[in-house]
């Protein structure tokens, strides 16, 4: 063996034997994606305001259905050339639709949040219960949710929103809530099920640890992977049907939001008018939105799945 062999040889085995740093599984690629992206849109709320003003989202704030810049004028279909400070135009009310986007994005989400955040810890509350209370406890738990899975959800909203059309952000999100809490409660009480037969939640018992002490510190840290995961997919879920409503017309018409400016599209025939600027960009937001809430996803089941840390 040549001299330069000898040597490439004994760089090659101080490489491999060198010790390799562990990555933590938290810091995958899809859970941070996901999460810059959607910790981005809910800071817009703050951050935008400081830079200019919401009363180009009012109604009758700008000329009405004003072309963005840089696409051509067909004064035949009512349009009206680009002015400077609205980019994306102008809708049939005269809202300016980035102005818009900027106010109906946080309020989306915020939706989002309260309705998911309030399910969760409802059906947390319930399925952590009921899974440490065996017998009549969850036995009357389960019923409820087996009940409350039985209604349909979407059409209640329907006929809620019909009646009830002075609601806010924060009374939306309650009101989706109610109807979003038993998914989460069936998931933990499984996951609890699960937990409750293991080796230290059996010496946590022996040593006369109390149920919710069991719970805070032995449970809910190593649920918190699941616990993130089922608020993602409920989060998801309910800007889904809340947007529906929206588009339906069903909704708040007091703030843009984007299921109202998708409603507005459809109510002007937008796209049979090539009006491509009033349902593109509030799609193509809520496009964006459900991926990061996928990616979280993906990134919370690659921390908890080990084989999918190794294919990653």
């Amino acid at each position: 063996m040549t001299q330069p062999d000898i040597v490439a040889s004994t760089r090659l085995r101080a490489h491999s034997g060198a010790p390799r740093r562990l990555r933590s599984p938290w810091a995958n690629k899809k859970l941070i994606f996901g999460s810059v992206v959607l910790v981005g849109l809910f800071v817009m709320q703050w951050v935008t305001p400081l830079f200019m003003s919401y009363d180009g989202a009012l109604i009758g704030a700008s000329t009405v259905n004003m072309v963005p810049f840089g696409v051509e004028v067909n004064a035949a279909l009512g349009f009206f050339p680009n002015e400077p400070g609205h980019l994306l135009g102008t809708d049939s009310q005269g809202r300016d639709i980035f102005t818009a986007l900027l106010v109906g994005i946080p309020q989306t989400l915020n939706v989002g949040l309260i309705g998911a955040g309030l399910g969760v810890v409802a059906g947390a509350l319930l399925g952590f219960t009921a899974g440490m209370r065996p017998g009549r406890v969850d036995s009357l738990i389960c019923l409820l949710t087996d009940v409350a899975l039985s209604i349909p959800g979407l059409a209640v909203l329907v006929v809620v929103a019909s009646y009830i059309t002075d609601v806010g952000v924060v009374g939306l999100g309650v009101i989706m809530a109610l109807m979003a809490w038993p998914i989460p409660a069936r998931v933990f009480r499984s996951q609890v099920l699960s937990l409750r037969e293991s080796g230290y939640v059996a010496m946590a018992k022996l040593s006369g640890s109390s149920v919710l002490s069991i719970i805070v510190r032995e449970m809910v840290p190593n649920l918190i992977p699941y616990i993130g995961a089922t608020f993602v997919q409920t989060m998801s879920g309910v800007i889904l049907v809340v947007t529906g409503l929206e588009a339906l017309g069903l909704g708040n018409g007091r703030y843009p939001s984007l299921g109202g400016m998708i409603s507005a599209a459809l109510e002007g025939t937008a796209i049979l008018r090539g009006m491509w600027w009033w349902w593109l960009c509030p799609v193509a937001v809520l496009i964006a939105i459900f991926l990061s809430l996928l990616s979280v996803t993906l990134g919370l089941d690659q921390v908890v799945n080990p084989k999918l840390r190794k294919t990653s």
